[in-house]
């Protein structure tokens, strides 16, 4: 079982190496691909040279045909199943997957499943009940388990609904391919988990998943400080990024933030892409380069008279601080 004390993350704002960026030889960062139809020219930022971003995906079965010419080694693409069909014996799912690979050529070796199961449409969620889920997982994600593919469990919430969701779902999943005289489990590769909230909660969060499904890899598919001053989310962002490059178990993860700040939905601050669509520090941060001092709300190119690298050392102390 693993805990994340709430003293260990004060240890985490204080060390002053979390403020930098990490570049690893092998990067776990991906991209949410929220593209704008509005603003287009966007989408080629993110596979450009220099990148940390080693995969993708867009909420879909498909790849997105803007990154066709990126070659999927470099970029690799993973294909979600975003909610459940009308019919749920529906294997569409699965025979696109299964096409990619064998008739694309295309090296799919994961998938992400039901995003947000647990939540409202109005919310952003798939709205699934798991007696729902598991009908349509049976139906599509075993198959491509038997094809060898590595298959995510559902990324619910944040919220206090996603555990019991989950449990009901494996439930529901063990008692349908099971029988009087043999019992058997819906298997699955790794764990996918969404945080919107401080580094506390996030850490938190995650020793809870940890601790339910223990002996399991993690993907942090969504996950930002909403609605927070640009200090604090800067400061989120740098300690978060650290820790999940440290951790074992960590497998892969993806900052919200795609997106330009005027269309954000999760504050301006926690965009990559400032108002005009230029790189901000923290989506500069993750693509593996130097801040650019570009404010969120830029739209002519104005620069932080401070440098941000010097804002974020000033905040992780003053958030230290105030945690004593």
């Amino acid at each position: 079982m693993l805990l994340y004390p709430a003293a260990f993350a004060v240890v985490l704002v204080i060390a002053p190496t979390f403020i930098l960026p990490v570049t690893a030889a092998f990067s776990k960062r991906g991209l949410v691909f929220t593209p704008n139809e509005t603003t287009r020219a966007d989408d080629n930022i993110w596979p450009k040279k220099p990148t940390t971003l080693t995969w993708y995906y867009n909420y879909g079965p498909k790849p997105a045909s803007v990154f066709q010419d990126v070659p999927h080694s470099d970029f690799q693409f993973v294909p979600m199943m975003w909610g459940a069909p009308d019919n749920l014996d529906d294997t569409a799912f699965f025979s696109t997957v299964k096409s990619l690979i064998k008739d694309q050529g295309i090296n799919i070796t994961e998938v992400l499943s039901f995003n947000e199961p647990d939540g409202s449409f109005e919310d952003g969620g798939s709205d699934i009940e798991p007696s729902v889920a598991a009908r349509v997982w049976i139906n599509n994600m075993i198959p491509l388990q038997e094809m060898g593919v590595r298959v995510g469990l559902p990324a619910c919430t944040g919220g206090s609904a996603g555990l019991p969701w989950l449990q009901s779902f494996l439930i529901e999943c063990s008692r349908l391919i099971s029988s009087e005289s043999e019992k058997r489990n819906c298997t699955y590769d790794f764990v996918t988990i969404h945080w919107y909230g401080n580094f506390e909660g996030l850490a938190s969060h995650m020793g809870e998943y940890s601790a339910a499904f223990p002996n399991k890899t993690m993907w942090i598919t969504e996950y930002n400080l909403n609605d927070k001053d640009l200090e604090a989310t800067q400061s989120f962002f740098n300690m978060s990024a650290e820790y999940f490059d440290r951790l074992d178990f960590v497998e892969r993860y993806s900052y919200f933030g795609a997106f330009r700040s005027d269309v954000s939905n999760i504050g301006p601050n926690g965009a990559m892409l400032s108002a005009n669509g230029s790189l901000t520090d923290i989506g500069a941060w993750y693509l593996g380069r130097e801040p650019t001092g570009i404010l969120p709300t830029t739209s002519f190119g104005l620069r932080l008279s401070i440098p941000s690298r010097t804002v974020a050392v000033l905040t992780a102390f003053v958030v230290a601080a105030a945690s004593l």
